[in-house]
């Protein structure tokens, strides 16, 4: 029998959320609680959006784990928007579970650890400071690829990215990757040499850097980069727990 409490204990085994917790204010962990009754499917989703409620309900789940959930440090009033997802949440007696930083960082489950290994890179080492914390990696190709070939191995179900950007060698040597909105750690690959950086979203703001720098970028999509942790953390629940979890694919295009 899996309770919401049970849940939190496994989850809190292998991700680091206390750890974070200085750093991270989007309160990870539940966010919603069910009645303590038992829980017999989780589903896995990167947001916290009504559309994902509904998805999570209509396919019997007692709890719902997202990358993006409710709360980010500052309180928020129940109403419009947020009152609404909140009561779908207690009406349908789904325990929402949410968890950050912890999944970007982690180093087998993570969103950026999961990128690497599609990319192939080897040598694989920290990279991205964030308030004193490294949560993306970067590492070595094994044999020299385009950012184009790149981008084709980080395609969720084929999607393609939000932009290709051929600002330096034809082919790359070296990469490093921080998924979502990490357009300015643009600047940390730039001054460590890297050849290829990976993220969610190009920022017109580290545009010309990046042409300046001379550093091939790839922005995958927030959505899309981000997919992978929550998925990871799918197969491991369902290995380890054999409990039924199933992935909710509800895509923003951003």
């Amino acid at each position: 029998m899996f309770t919401s409490a049970k849940l939190d204990l496994f989850f809190r085994s292998f991700l680091e959320i206390d750890g974070f917790a200085s750093i991270d204010n989007s309160m990870n962990g539940i966010q919603v609680d069910n009645d303590g009754g038992e829980i017999g499917k989780i589903a896995f989703g990167v947001d916290a959006s009504l559309e994902t409620f509904e998805r999570a309900a209509a396919v019997g789940a007692g709890m719902l784990f997202v990358h993006h959930g409710l709360f980010w440090g500052a309180p928020l009033p129940l109403k419009g928007n947020h009152r609404q997802r909140v009561k779908f949440l207690l009406d349908h007696n789904i325990c929402l579970y949410a968890v950050h930083l912890p999944l970007d960082q982690h180093p087998q489950m993570g969103n950026n650890a999961v990128l690497a290994n599609l990319l192939g890179l080897e040598k694989i080492e920290p990279f991205g400071p964030y308030h004193g914390r490294k949560i993306g990696y970067k590492g070595i190709f094994p044999q020299p690829i385009t950012a184009e070939q790149a981008a084709q191995k980080i395609a969720f179900v084929n999607r393609p990215p939000l932009g290709v950007y051929p600002f330096g060698k034809k082919e790359n040597v070296s990469c490093a990757v921080a998924s979502g909105g990490c357009a300015n750690e643009a600047r940390q690959a730039i001054e460590e040499g890297v050849d290829l950086y990976v993220t969610g979203e190009m920022s017109h703001q580290v545009y010309h850097d990046c042409l300046e720098g001379k550093l091939n970028m790839i922005a995958g999509g927030h959505y899309s980069t981000e997919v992978w942790g929550v998925r990871a953390v799918m197969c491991h629940c369902a290995e380890e727990l054999h409990i039924d979890a199933e992935f909710v694919d509800v895509p923003t295009g951003l």
